[in-house]
């Protein structure tokens, strides 16, 4: 477990823990408790955030800095993940063919449209978001690995991220963590305890779209893919929360 732990930490964040055990088993458990490491991170940025807000910082300014310290805070990971995973799928191709584009370390067109968009729309939505919002939707974001590395799930490669991650997380603890989460979004919006897990339904939703057609594009899960994951729901989670 302590070693599932540390692993979660050292993959979806940038702090220098000591390795442990890395197996199937401790991948599930990374997985599984993907959700209480984006709670965490979603703190921080809501700290972040509030910060600036008190200093006096406009709020547009005060948004782009916590998306900027979020993407810091992942090295960039999921951005970089996203941009591939939009690239393969802009490309029409499949299988192999696919999966060789997504592993080149270039961007193309439409990897850069994703992450413009992406970074455009977050920072948008952090400028009418309450801290609660924050947490609840980075919590969202990591949400969206457990589900993808739920059990039944193949990967695309037999090496990588994907081949060690997927299939591993059992169907109780992905309800567990989905239950976990839409509890703690009941108060992302001040008086409508409804449209926080409501947001999480709507971003798991839009997971669940994209994981299937990448599975049926390219043959299975990439770490690529749970980077496109976070950051759909992500992204997801933010934007219904701030409507109305």
């Amino acid at each position: 477990m302590l070693d599932g732990l540390r692993l979660a930490v050292t993959t979806l964040t940038v702090l220098p823990l000591k390795a442990g055990r890395v197996d199937r088993f401790s991948a599930a458990v990374a997985m599984a408790v993907a959700p209480l490491v984006g709670a965490l991170l979603g703190l921080v940025l809501a700290g972040v955030h509030e910060g600036l807000d008190a200093a006096g910082s406009p709020a547009l300014v005060a948004a782009a800095v916590t998306v900027g310290a979020g993407a810091l805070l992942t090295r960039g990971l999921h951005l970089d993940g996203l941009a591939d995973t939009v690239d393969a799928l802009g490309s029409y191709r499949s299988g192999p063919a696919a999966l060789e584009i997504m592993k080149k370390p270039d961007i193309g067109p439409f990897g850069v449209a994703a992450l413009a968009v992406t970074v455009l729309v977050q920072a948008a939505a952090l400028t009418e978001a309450g801290h609660w919002a924050v947490v609840t939707a980075w919590a969202t974001g990591r949400l969206a690995v457990t589900v993808a590395c739920r059990r039944g799930v193949p990967a695309a490669r037999p090496e990588g991220l994907g081949a060690l991650v997927a299939s591993t997380v059992p169907l109780w603890a992905v309800v567990t963590a989905a239950i976990a989460v839409t509890g703690l979004a009941t108060a992302a919006v001040p008086g409508r305890p409804w449209q926080g897990p409501a947001a999480v339904a709507v971003a798991l939703l839009a997971v669940l779209v994209l994981v299937r057609h990448s599975v049926r594009r390219f043959g299975g899960l990439t770490g690529d893919i749970l980077g496109a994951a976070v950051e759909l729901a992500t992204t997801v989670t933010l934007v219904t929360l701030t409507l109305g």
